[in-house]
């Protein structure tokens, strides 16, 4: 069991955010946890790598020392799994907001959605959705997005090591794409999925996203929010 001596020296905590919390959330939910555990009144804790709430998946939190070494994390090579929805777009790019149109799929095939990955492997030009945390004039863009305000957004390059379709189901009138993607810092999902539908002459939204790696930090590793708090002792 880690002393509290261990959290303020330094610790790399591996979570896997339950869906529907906040990444905030969950760095405060367990900066409460260890500060009750050991009757103290504050420590450092923060993440490396926001996942939205829609979003399951590998949180890296750091305590103490080692919150100097977030940016080195935020910078490390991000592995994603999920799933696209083929033939419909929305304002966020996901299911946090309602569906806005609708595109044929009857001319998707198998073979052209495999070819298209294509296009989206390397260094690429990648448009933020305007429904993220991003400042702009010190706003966020979500902020601008809510109002109904129009906001430019600059294109920032993102690269792209692997993308896979590992599995196609074709239904009456939209396609699910599950994936694989490696990528860098500051890829947006959700703009890859906007993306992959206007390449496919159609349109598409992201519907399931999980983090599975932070560089060499794997989710499988990584323990509920619960199961973290249980490790902790009980109240001094």
């Amino acid at each position: 069991m880690k002393t509290l001596e261990d959290y303020k020296n330094g610790q790399v905590l591996l979570i896997d955010k339950p869906l529907t919390w906040t990444s905030f959330q969950a760095v405060n939910k367990l900066r409460w946890a260890i500060r009750k555990a050991y009757a103290i009144k504050k420590i450092k804790v923060g993440h490396a790598g926001t996942l939205d709430p829609l979003a399951t998946g590998l949180l890296v939190i750091c305590t103490g020392k080692m919150t100097k070494q977030i940016n080195t994390f935020q910078g490390q090579e991000k592995e994603y799994t999920g799933t696209f929805v083929v033939g419909s777009t929305t304002p966020s790019y996901d299911l946090e907001t309602e569906i806005d149109a609708k595109f044929a799929i009857d001319h998707i095939s198998e073979d052209l959605i495999h070819q298209t990955t294509k296009q989206f492997i390397g260094k690429i030009e990648q448009f933020p959705p305007v429904f993220s945390a991003i400042k702009k004039d010190g706003k966020r863009l979500y902020e601008f997005a809510r109002a109904g305000e129009a906001v430019e957004i600059k294109s920032r390059e993102i690269e792209i090591s692997e993308f896979e379709i590992t599995d196609i189901n074709t239904l009456n009138n939209s396609i699910e794409l599950n994936f694989r993607v490696v990528c860098s810092k500051g890829t947006y999902i959700r703009s890859l999925a906007h993306d992959f539908g206007k390449a496919l002459n159609s349109g598409a939204h992201l519907s399931v996203l999980r983090r599975t790696r932070i560089g060499d930090f794997k989710v499988e590793n990584a323990l509920s929010p619960e199961d973290f708090i249980a490790s902790l002792p009980l109240d001094q």
